[in-house]
């Protein structure tokens, strides 16, 4: 039996949930939710399933140490700095060479830091299912999650036929990729029961990735070729460097999924949510009686469902409603909550404007 790892992809800024997160600290690094920083939560989600010494993270090489300090049950080696940000098939392809110096018939999954789980059990199982028949066949695994509601913020992937079934969880022959919908759109895809959201979890073994890269993404199996070598030498950082600048940015979703003809989904029942913007917390925390999220010292007054974040100090609203309010690190934000998503252009304008290094 092939050994079992997994890599978890944590080169994610965060922005829309900044002023809280930083370039330096951003989402990943944050107990948002729960009291362990998101990183550490996805760590101990593996528990009992890859050991530590198999759990590799890819993220920015600034985060290298915060990282480590953030998931401590990791040996700090496994920790891996990516130089530049070149997407997700770079980070899985140099994930890929760190399992493949360590076991050239490994199997693994390909996690993010920054989504919040519930049902670990169902999570556990599904992904050990998806392990199990990613060792028995040529194949591609992803993780469809069952829709709740017609989302236009995920992609979605369209299911057919059943390919197996083990421990209750259901793996479907994968149709195609397609990208956010509009909610007509949307609702559509939930009426037909065939399409599930796009989670960005992936599993499968260094023979089928690197064949599917072969066919489908060559300058990617090169990469893992080439990082493999320094790995094993124990000098993946050198070898990020030298080849990083070099590559093109392009998704593992572009360059792998939307090609491959062997792929299959998962079914994910558990509960999932990939806490994208300040919003999502609203589901995560309890409202007072006027559906008000308060966290940190908050008081409001004739005020109706707001999010109101602050950070060592009061934060007071009077008379306002469906606002995000937050109070963090010298900044104060206060935005519609259906304008959430602009955060993110906000801090891109103001890396531009220049002067505020310090609080993006």
């Amino acid at each position: 039996m092939s050994g079992r790892y997994a890599v978890i992809m944590a080169g994610g800024k965060g922005e829309r949930f900044w002023p809280l997160s930083t370039s330096k600290h951003p989402k990943q690094l944050l107990a948002l939710v729960g009291d362990k920083p998101l990183i550490a939560q996805a760590v101990d989600r593996l528990d009992g399933l890859v050991p530590p010494e198999n759990v590799f993270v890819v993220t920015n090489a600034e985060l290298v140490d915060a990282t480590r300090e953030a998931a401590p049950l990791l040996p700090p080696e496994n920790i891996v700095g990516e130089p530049i940000g070149r997407d997700t098939a770079a980070a899985v392809a140099c994930g890929g060479a760190l399992v493949k110096a360590k076991d050239e018939e490994g199997v693994f999954a390909v996690l993010t830091a920054d989504q919040v789980m519930g049902d670990l059990d169902v999570f556990s199982a599904t992904l050990k299912g998806g392990m199990d028949l990613a060792e028995q066949n040529d194949i591609l695994v992803t993780i469809g999650i069952e829709p709740t509601y017609p989302s236009t913020g995920f992609g979605y992937i369209e299911s057919g036929d059943t390919f197996d079934t083990a421990d209750n969880v259901e793996f479907r022959k994968a149709i195609r990729f397609v990208e956010k919908p509009d909610e007509a759109t949307a609702s559509e895809y939930l009426s037909t029961g065939k399409f599930y959201w796009n989670s960005g979890m992936f599993i499968w073994s260094v023979q089928s990735l690197e064949k599917a890269f072969g066919a489908h993404c060559p300058e990617m199996l090169e990469l893992m070729n080439a990082l493999t070598g320094y790995a094993k030498a124990g000098k993946i950082i050198e070898g990020m460097d030298a080849t990083y600048p070099d590559l093109g940015k392009i998704s593992v979703d572009y360059a792998l999924m939307e090609k491959a003809d062997n792929i299959v989904m998962a079914c994910g029942t558990f509960a999932w949510d990939d806490v994208g913007s300040w919003p999502a917390l609203e589901s995560h925390f309890a409202q007072d009686e006027s559906g008000n999220t308060k966290i940190g010292r908050v008081e409001t007054l004739n005020a109706n469902g707001n999010i109101v974040l602050s950070k060592d100090r009061l934060t007071a609203v009077i008379g306002v409603k469906d606002l995000v309010v937050v109070q963090a690190e010298g900044v104060t934000l206060v935005c519609p909550k259906d304008r959430a998503q602009d955060i993110k252009q906000m801090v891109v304008a103001l890396r531009e404007k220049g002067g505020y290094d310090g609080l993006l």
